[in-house]
């Protein structure tokens, strides 16, 4: 099925300048919309949705930097990716004030068409899917509440029909009850009895006896009852809960309604007591689904934008199979934990996906045990051995037939060490600098895991150790909530 297309807002004061980048952009296959002054731009903003917008710095009246501030001040647009294209030499200070102003990267004049239409076609793909996300957060939101709704009206049937309680007393969920206001005696059913986990041979119903079984934070909505009914309330209904005597916390919803004699004053008071734990348990399932789908969808994206903006290339071709490459891998080590129900993954099968796109042979060796990581740890490790099959298939052993790569790891006193050993490739040197997948790996694991990262450039090969902790707090992460950190610690990699 054919994608949906996006809008990209083009912004410049000049009608050449407009027409080369319609002819530039024309490739990508999206709606271009174009606008020849800031204040045509803020216009066309307040009625299009827009994915991107490029935008020329210097334009009379508002100016690029004007233009962005003031459609970062605007609730809808304050995430909308800005592209500035500048004709002039852009000085350190210019380009930060751009950075705060909103943009998302620099186009210097003149443009390269291909570079142009790589950034583009990220920001556009990225917008995409974020609105896709989007969609799914409120179908599940729509599905939470008609969900709720229909537990509710299951209640409220349960308590206005007489054989649906019949059939609930027989199952153990509903109970009643008559207290004599006069006398302070009660009465109760079997079903209250089961209910509150005792049985009529072993307990004595008494108001104190009964005011045991309550939470210690529900005992004030008795005492609140009881008031109701002396200042003339005649029906009273609420939730609580209560502590069976094996500790076990069940919640409930009890109704009374009270009998007056011909003065008015109360003389009885009978009840229904629902026991209604399922259904507030299934309640908290369900928001509990609701909160980790959007915090995965929010930590991926904030990822994947990481992974964009650092990443470095000196030909647009590399550049892009280098984002490919690790939202590739990350999407791979997501598939895994969904499977598992965020539960976490096995190292192997880490390593198997990463090993997937190679055809290898008897080139590669792993030896080690079965080892489950929680989802946090997966994740980063699943980019840490994207960053060294890569590197490894480019310029280590992996990029020639005679190359051999030995990966063993073991686990001790819960910590994991994984040995990467290359042999048998090209002549290794010791490089100068580390790259953008060196620092971001040492970050990871280091800052982001508590572990160690250590690389030796040995000249038959290299020779990689990493030691990860399994029981630390930031790797044992409840499923779905992925340390939010990454994507900063990935900034501080690229620095």
């Amino acid at each position: 099925m054919d994608q949906e297309k996006v809008n990209i807002l083009l912004v410049d004061d000049q009608p050449a300048k407009l027409l080369a980048y319609e002819v530039i952009l024309k490739d990508l296959g999206e709606n271009l919309v174009i606008a020849s002054s800031g204040r045509e731009a803020l216009e066309v903003l307040l009625k299009t949705e827009i994915a991107v917008i490029l935008v020329d710095v210097c334009m009379p009246e508002l100016d690029g930097f004007e233009l962005a501030a003031m459609i970062r001040e605007h609730p809808r647009f304050q995430k909308t990716a800005m592209i500035f294209i500048s004709a002039i030499q852009v000085s350190d200070i210019d380009r930060l004030r751009g950075y705060e102003m909103g943009a998302v990267d620099y186009v210097p004049v003149p443009v390269v068409p291909e570079v142009l239409r790589a950034k583009i076609k990220v920001f556009a793909e990225l917008y995409r899917k974020t609105r896709e996300l989007e969609r799914l957060n409120h179908e599940l939101e729509d599905r939470v509440r008609a969900r709720t709704a229909e537990l509710e009206a299951s209640t409220a049937k349960l308590r206005e029909s007489e054989q649906r309680r019949s059939m609930a007393i027989a199952a153990g969920k509903m109970g009643s009850w008559d207290w004599d206001w006069i006398s302070g005696d009660w009465m109760w059913d079997e079903g209250q009895y089961r209910i509150f986990g005792v049985s009529p041979e072993d307990f004595e119903v008494t108001p104190g006896s009964v005011q045991a079984l309550l939470h210690p934070d529900d005992v004030d909505q008795l005492r609140k009852a009881i008031a109701e009914f002396n200042k003339g309330t005649r029906a009273y209904e609420t939730e609580f809960r209560i502590v069976r005597p094996d500790g076990e916390v069940r919640w409930c919803v009890g109704t009374a309604a009270a009998t007056t004699d011909e003065s008015g004053r109360v003389v009885r008071v009978s009840g229904v007591t629902v026991d209604i734990t399922e259904r507030k348990r299934a309640e908290e399932r369900q928001n509990l689904l609701a909160r980790e789908v959007d915090h995965r969808a929010k930590n991926a994206l904030a990822l994947a934008q990481s992974i964009v903006r650092l990443t470095r290339a000196d030909e647009v071709k590399a550049y892009v199979n280098a984002v490919e490459g690790r939202i590739n891998a990350l999407a791979r080590v997501h598939t895994i934990l969904s499977l598992s129900s965020w539960q976490g993954a096995e190292l192997s099968r880490l390593i198997d996906e990463e090993l997937a796109p190679y055809s290898l042979g008897g080139q590669i060796k792993l030896a080690g045990p079965e080892v489950q990581l929680v989802p946090a740890t997966a994740q980063t490790l699943a980019l840490a051995l994207h960053e060294l099959f890569t590197n490894s298939a480019k310029y280590g052993a992996l990029s020639t037939r005679s190359g051999r790569l030995a990966i063993d790891w073991q686990v001790d006193a819960e910590r994991l060490t994984l040995s990467w050993e290359e042999s048998g490739g090209p002549l290794v040197k010791t490089p100068k600098s580390r790259g953008f997948g060196t620092r971001s790996l040492l970050a990871s694991i280091e800052s982001q895991l508590g572990g160690q990262a250590q690389f030796d450039w040995r000249a038959e090969g290299l020779l990689c150790r990493l030691e990860v902790p399994l029981t630390r707090k930031s790797a044992t992460t409840a499923p779905g909530k992925f340390d939010t950190a990454g994507a900063a610690e990935l900034q501080r990699a690229s620095g």
